[in-house]
């Protein structure tokens, strides 16, 4: 993956949001992940995400982080979903660390 992202966050604000993602992101918690275009991702966290520094295609530096989803029906599917992408976290199972209404 590198250190390049399509996006990063600079503000307080938009990086606080990311780390309430990682929040809700426990590993090994299934979830829906609802994203800002509509589309939606099922899965299990496979490991914990972090928020980290990224760089832009402008090379501007910024926070932002990935989720890797598994599911055992798609064992070949790459399961990566971008903290910034999100905007809601549905969850599966008992497995949460919180609930969230972006």
């Amino acid at each position: 993956m590198g250190r390049s992202a399509e996006r990063v966050y600079t503000s307080p604000s938009d990086i606080a949001q990311l780390e309430k993602w990682v929040d809700e992101l426990a590993v090994n918690a299934a979830v829906r992940i609802v994203k800002h275009d509509g589309a939606t991702v099922e899965g299990v966290v496979s490991v914990t995400p972090t928020v980290q520094l990224f760089l832009d295609p402008n090379d501007q530096e910024g926070m932002n982080g990935v989720v890797r989803l598994i599911d055992r029906n798609r064992p070949d599917w790459d399961g990566l979903v971008w903290l910034g992408d999100i905007r809601d976290i549905q969850h599966l199972d008992s497995v949460r660390m919180g609930s969230s209404k972006a």
